[in-house]
């Protein structure tokens, strides 16, 4: 054996005395925008399988009964693995009952590794959830598929939100150390360490004070429309509230949520099935994803683009008589008759007929031209992954969906953002952002600095240059003028007024076809020099001024 085999078994020996052991990095801490912790690392344990050609089933089946999981699921994950060098994770982030009985067990378990790990922590659990991601385990498909670069089995990556879209930057470099180990799998002597990179931290625009109150009011809220009946399936809302002068996102909400924290350990199936079969979709980031029609909020679309073709004049006055003589079926919420109306209280009033006339005299055309130039059918460009794009209603649009023709009732529709046109709450904020500083349109943002460990600066991400709209400073201060009217006395939102400083809004109630109108609120403020733009929507929430508004409100009280 010695003469003939020396180097098969010298090798062997050296494979069971040797053992390099991956060290894994910290991922990066996440700032809110006055550097209070919202994601750091606490430690955790996880369990491994040093990796061979094949494993003692009651060495698997002991490993089992500590680690809580099946001889099948344990075998599933060699499997996977069974093509990598690294150890086969078997359970990561174990719980302290788990390591007891580890360290119990451990001379009764060669081969198997106990190693020290950073474990995620989500500090307020689910504060703004959807905006910062969860982190798991890369998955065999993930791999397969190449879907994160530089990572080996085992590795925790980000899943959604920022976690995800900054991963390669939050992720670090593990370190590795190669330590002699007795046939127990207990450490003899260290031969060499190289120390894991940490990874680099975010600071984020949010502001933690006003996501928690908006949280806690939105809830709140929700909670009161639907036990006064006002609104009885008012479970879902998403709310932004974004700097008019610079697109800094100071607060995000899409509600229902969950707790991160569940999917750090690996989530289990009870709770996950609670989440995935929960009809109002708490993994769904409506703020980014969920796509609406804008209703009324979108009057200031078709007023710009009436304004801008010269097809009406400020105080040029239009009949309602509580329908359009073209379309007689088309009519005022609730039957209304608000008569003669000019630019200013046909939007603080919110009058149908007015921009049904607005819409005729304009065109689809010029409407649809308006919608994008405000920013309407295309992705904003937030730094977050899966943002939508929306819809612009055109005549191209309604062939393409419908092969059929378009109508005037088509026109009117899509005037007062109803029918085609669909959009996100953060298109929305853009767009109101643009009206409230006079023209500007600024990329949305969440990342306003990323340091290394130290704190040192590492870089300030870069936006798109803000750039004018096309739309003229005459046409703005119109809809300026004629969302201020919105929170006085006569207008939709008249309870405004109550504030110490004017604030300028628009109510809306979007159609919905599954259930109760959804209602809308868009707002900023003060406005003589706005700070703050704060869009909010209640899914099947009914009016806007009732479900949406109130939100709004506490935002800026």
């Amino acid at each position: 054996m010695q003469l003939l085999r020396g180097d098969y078994y010298s090798r062997q020996a050296d494979g069971n005395r040797l053992r390099q052991t991956k060290l894994v990095a910290a991922r990066g801490v996440i700032y809110d925008a006055h550097g209070k912790e919202l994601v750091n690392n606490a430690p955790g344990f996880a369990v491994a399988l040093q990796h061979q050609n094949s494993y003692p089933k009651e060495l698997l089946t002991k490993l089992g009964s500590i680690l809580n999981i099946s001889d099948e699921e344990i075998r599933q994950r060699i499997s996977e693995q069974q093509y990598y060098y690294e150890p086969v994770v078997m359970k990561s982030n174990i719980s302290p009952q788990m390591l007891t009985r580890f360290e119990e067990e451990r001379k009764n378990l060669p081969g198997v590794l106990l190693m020290v790990h950073p474990e995620r922590q989500y500090v307020y659990d689910n504060l703004a959830v959807h905006t910062i991601g969860y982190v798991g385990e890369v998955s065999p498909y993930e791999m397969s598929r190449q879907m994160y670069k530089d990572v080996t089995v085992g590795s925790i990556v980000g899943k959604s939100g920022l976690e995800k879209q900054y991963d390669s930057v939050l992720r670090g470099v593990d370190g590795f150390t190669v330590e002699e180990v007795d046939v127990t799998g207990s450490v003899v002597q260290n031969y060499d360490t190289v120390q894991p990179q940490p990874g680099k931290n975010l600071h984020l625009t949010l502001d933690y004070d006003m996501q928690t109150r908006i949280e806690e009011f939105t809830n709140k809220h929700l909670a009161y429309l639907r036990r006064s009946k006002k609104a009885p399936n008012a479970y879902a809302a998403a709310v932004v509230a974004i700097d008019p002068r610079s697109g800094a996102i100071k607060a995000m909400l899409s509600t229902p949520g969950y707790n991160p924290n569940l999917f750090v350990q690996g989530i289990s199936e009870k709770d996950w099935q609670k989440i995935n079969n929960d009809p109002y979709s708490p993994q769904l980031n409506r703020a980014i994803a969920g796509e609406y029609p804008p209703g009324s909020t979108f009057k200031i679309v078709t007023g710009s683009a009436a304004f801008e073709l010269g097809k009406v004049k400020l105080n040029e006055k239009i009949l309602d008589r509580g329908y359009h003589p073209l379309v007689p079926t088309m009519r005022n919420a609730d039957g209304e008759v608000l008569g003669w109306l000019n630019f200013i209280q046909g939007l603080a009033m919110s009058d149908n007929v007015y921009f049904y006339e607005l819409g005729y005299r304009a065109g689809i055309d010029a409407i649809a031209k308006y919608a994008k130039i405000y920013g309407f059918g295309s992705p904003t460009g937030i730094d977050l992954p899966d943002e939508t794009s929306g819809l612009v209603a055109s005549k191209e649009v309604k062939k393409k969906i419908w092969n059929e023709g378009w109508r005037l009732g088509d026109t009117f529709n899509a005037a007062i953002g109803q029918g085609f046109n669909l959009a996100t709450p953060l298109q929305l904020a853009v767009m109101l952002s643009s009206v409230a500083n006079g023209g500007m349109h600024l990329q949305p943002y969440l990342v306003s600095k990323i340091t290394y460990a130290d704190g040192s600066l590492y870089q300030i991400p870069k936006h798109s240059e803000p750039k004018h709209i096309d739309v003229s400073q005459r046409t703005l201060d119109y809809m300026r003028q004629g969302m201020s009217a919105t929170t006085k006395q006569g207008g939709t939102a008249a309870y405004f007024r109550t504030l110490p400083k004017a604030i300028a809004g628009k109510t809306g109630t979007a159609e919905n076809s599954h259930g109760r109108d959804h209602g809308l609120f868009v707002a900023y403020g003060p406005v003589e020099d706005p700070e703050l733009c704060v869009v909010c929507i209640v899914e099947q929430g009914g009016y806007g001024s009732v479900s949406a508004g109130p939100i709004v409100y506490q935002v800026f009280e």
